[in-house]
């Protein structure tokens, strides 16, 4: 799972690129919304080890239960992706491969019940945002990871507990498992010098 770093003049122009990309990412899951409201798009949420339930790995993220759940995730998955566009971090590949080993983690442990929303994916920047200022030990990762904990610290903390009802704890604490195990294979590859990590 190579995850190429990027040079200082490459990091401007990605960075200009993500703001884009972000900009894009929300229209899309705002678009998705509005087509829900026409036509049954939220079954095709994950649920947990059902063959039918695969394809919600890909599309949880752009499934919305309602105004108020589309509305309550926007604002931090905005916040969270540019932090990660800010860093250094190659911000593509990261929110695939949460999206993916959080969406594979849920589908094996999960709970046995529709689950939808961008918030697995804002847990896991979260999680890979505060774990890799932790792990690199680097000025600007420990600024941003400071910064996530006072902003979104309660947020993560009590949203990976079982204590609100209607909600998926276990996708948001897998969600930040995903971007804490993000995190250290990339610390892992810096410390190793492989050159294959990505520093932020």
């Amino acid at each position: 799972m190579p995850i190429k770093p990027s040079t200082a003049k490459e990091h401007v122009h990605s960075f200009k690129r993500d703001l884009t990309g972000i900009a894009v990412f929300v229209a899309v899951i705002w678009a998705i919304f509005i087509v829900d409201r026409f036509l049954p798009l939220e079954q095709l949420g994950l649920v947990p080890r059902s063959l039918k339930g695969l394809i919600g790995i890909v599309t949880i993220v752009f499934l919305h239960a309602d105004l108020g759940h589309i509305m309550a995730n926007t604002v931090p998955l905005v916040v969270t992706l540019c932090l990660l566009a800010g860093s250094r971090a190659n911000s593509i590949d990261i929110v695939v491969y949460i999206s993916v080993i959080a969406g594979v983690l849920l589908w094996l442990f999960g709970r046995d019940a529709l689950h939808i929303g961008a918030s697995v994916l804002v847990f896991g920047l979260i999680g890979f945002l505060v774990c890799a200022g932790f792990f690199e030990k680097r000025l600007l990762s420990a600024l941003i990871a400071i910064g996530v904990a006072i902003t979104y610290g309660s947020t993560l903390f009590f949203g990976v507990l079982p204590i609100q009802r209607g909600v998926s704890w276990e996708g948001h604490l897998f969600g930040a498992i995903a971007g804490g195990l993000i995190a250290y294979y990339i610390a892992g590859d810096l410390e190793r010098g492989t050159g294959e990590g990505t520093r932020i």
